[in-house]
């Protein structure tokens, strides 16, 4: 397996799609009760696969990520053969990105002494879809961009 198994939650948001792919196997209803019955790790391998082409559909999709901490904003813009970052961490030890207060008072002291901004571009160090989906586990989490854009937009000025 490359990624991860999907979890429980996923496969039943992901019903359908799981029963188009059984069915390109010619694989049916009864067919797969009795693979899971019969053959419990054929049906394993069969939920590792199709896990596999939705993180690697989802990996290839993935424009940008964002990840939070305490004192820290990771921004990522993924491309073809790099990934860019901007990173934005608080000089005040007190302020938390986690909560609703933080992320205002990132807001209010963006572009100040408040707020160390480093900007970063990065060959992948392994694959495209490894490399992100490294990220991903680390507690990143894929988004719109748009506070990547905005920052991006502003720095270009």
């Amino acid at each position: 397996m490359k990624y991860i198994r999907l979890t429980k939650e996923q496969f039943e948001e992901l019903h359908p799609e799981f029963i188009n792919f059984l069915a390109t196997q010619s694989i049916d209803k009864a067919e797969w009760d009795k693979i899971k019955a019969e053959k419990p790790e054929v049906a394993e391998q069969e939920l590792d696969v199709f896990s596999d082409l939705i993180w690697e559909g989802v990996l290839t999709r993935a424009e940008y990520l964002e990840h939070f901490s305490k004192n820290h904003v990771f921004l990522f813009h993924c491309q073809p053969d790099d990934i860019r970052s901007i990173v934005l961490k608080t000089m005040n030890p007190e302020i938390d990105f986690l909560t609703k207060e933080g992320l205002q008072w990132l807001s209010d002291h963006m572009f100040t002494d408040d707020i160390e901004m480093k900007i970063g571009k990065k060959l992948y160090a392994e694959e495209r879809n490894g490399s992100i989906f490294q990220l991903i586990m680390q507690g990143a989490f894929l988004s719109d961009g748009q506070l990547y854009k905005q920052i991006q937009s502003i720095i270009e000025q």
